[in-house]
């Protein structure tokens, strides 16, 4: 029997329709709505700031618990997807952030940090395999030439979950404009939304069922085993292309505590925040939406394409720290400047509110640069999982320290020229990446798939 919306005719699956529950977009977009329920109400909650606390502390301990075993597992996260298979993973990851969210309704009555910072440690284990599953799903589904537009597919529903989670307290805590702190209601909206997204992950598809559009399959996972996994993740440490991602991998999620903590939590009251982030995340689908563009029409290229986008995103990004620079020098921790309201505060919101949007314009146009980076390097599934278990790991070891550092008081300029110097350097190290190791679609890769499409009926006697 084939899958609805696929006819078989002698062995050979011919697809009729991208809506079909077995193609790629179907698959890209459930991944989506996981995300959108499980990572993008966690966003959401992180953008308050101090997890919507008055005092950022239990969130920040949190927070660093969190990207240390996400580091760990994000690294290892490859392996065990590969082992366990896309259903199984994913539905473990996805439980441990219902729980996350409930330490901090927890927190909100007895503030007793251990809990917090307990599931943050958890959470990081299940961010690890979720995202790892995500990024193999991601990459290696879509056919070779369109993995932009359905990495800004899964970016745009993914981030849908932040707007959405941002509209949570800032409804909820609409009439709380000097209050310090989220309500209980917040965190049980979280977690209902969560708890959705854990079960949505029951109806991911593992690759060998995925058929294309031009009916090629998917590259199947192979079920490894431990010591297999265990050798191929230890050789990512030695792989040249992963050393050249490392400084973007690394940046990547480190600005996060800047922008959340630093801007959003210092210049802005509670009920602003949650207005913002519906803006933030309603910013990164619309980069996405550009840079996937960039990536996958710019030119016929696919290096050009590689090229174009990276130099799209570094001028844009030089561009917004620069801005970012300009609105520091205003405030410090020792002078912390008035906390703006969206509806009182006349001209003076508009500037740190813009500011605050473009971070999220950055954000999804760099991620999903990387990720496409990511999978122009491979095709098989199995390959992609490692490496963006490798990404993953090293992008949440350093959120692991940008925490820390912000816990212990660094100044906000320092923290902001850091994340800015991170970037910049990330640029040309892309660029000799897609230069050495990412493949043109030239007239002989077309040759050679013509070749292999006539073989295969003579291959099997037609």
């Amino acid at each position: 029997m084939g899958f609805e919306g696929v006819e078989e005719s002698g062995g050979t699956e011919v697809p009729q329709s991208k809506f079909r529950y077995n193609s790629p977009f179907v698959q890209v977009s459930l991944i989506g709505f996981v995300c959108f329920c499980c990572p993008g109400m966690f966003n959401a909650l992180s953008g308050m700031g101090g997890g919507g606390q008055v005092d950022p502390t239990a969130s920040n301990n949190a927070s660093t618990a969190l990207y240390t075993t996400f580091a760990v597992f994000g690294i290892l996260g490859g392996g065990i997807y590969n082992i366990l298979g896309p259903r199984l993973t994913l539905l473990s990851a996805c439980s441990t952030y219902v729980l996350y969210a409930g330490s901090f309704l927890y927190y909100n009555h007895h503030k007793h940090q251990a809990f917090a910072v307990v599931a943050g440690a958890i959470l990081g284990i299940g961010a690890g395999l979720l995202w790892v599953g995500q990024g193999a799903i991601m990459t290696s589904y879509p056919p070779p030439n369109r993995k932009g537009t359905y990495i800004s597919l899964f970016w745009s529903i993914f981030n849908m979950g932040g707007v959405i989670g941002g509209l949570i307290p800032f409804v909820l805590n609409y009439h709380r404009s000097e209050a310090a702190s989220v309500n209980d209601a917040t965190y049980i909206g979280f977690m209902i939304f969560m708890s959705i997204g854990t079960l949505l992950t029951l109806a991911i598809l593992p690759p060998s069922k995925v058929v294309r559009d031009d009916g090629t399959k998917c590259t199947d996972i192979q079920y490894s085993n431990v010591t297999t996994e265990a050798i191929e993740i230890v050789k990512l440490f030695i792989n040249w292309k992963m050393l050249l991602i490392v400084p973007a991998a690394w940046s990547s999620n480190f600005f996060y505590t800047y922008q959340f903590n630093n801007v959003n939590k210092i210049m802005f009251n509670l009920r602003t925040r949650g207005f913002n982030n519906v803006f933030y995340w309603g910013a990164q689908m619309l980069g996405s939406v550009v840079i996937g563009h960039i990536m996958d029409f710019s030119f016929k290229s696919r290096r050009m394409r590689g090229f174009a986008g990276i130099s799209v995103v570094g001028v844009i990004g030089t561009a917004i720290w620069i801005g970012g620079l300009a609105n520091q020098l205003n405030y410090s921790r020792g002078d912390l400047p008035e906390k703006l309201d969206f509806k009182d505060s006349g001209s003076a919101f508009a500037g740190p509110f813009v500011l605050y949007f473009s971070f999220g314009l950055l954000d999804a146009m760099f991620q999903s640069m990387v990720y496409w980076i990511i999978g122009a390097l491979a095709d098989d599934s199995e390959i992609l999982s490692r490496y963006v278990g490798f990404y993953k790991g090293i992008q949440s070891a350093g959120a692991a320290v940008a925490w820390q550092v912000d816990t212990r008081k660094a100044s906000f300029l320092a923290q902001l020229v850091t994340n800015f110097a991170l970037n910049t350097v990330s640029y040309p190290l892309l660029v000799v990446l897609i230069l050495l190791a990412v493949k043109d679609e030239g007239k002989t890769d077309v040759e050679e798939f013509t070749m292999e499409k006539v073989a295969e009926p003579a291959a099997s006697g037609k």
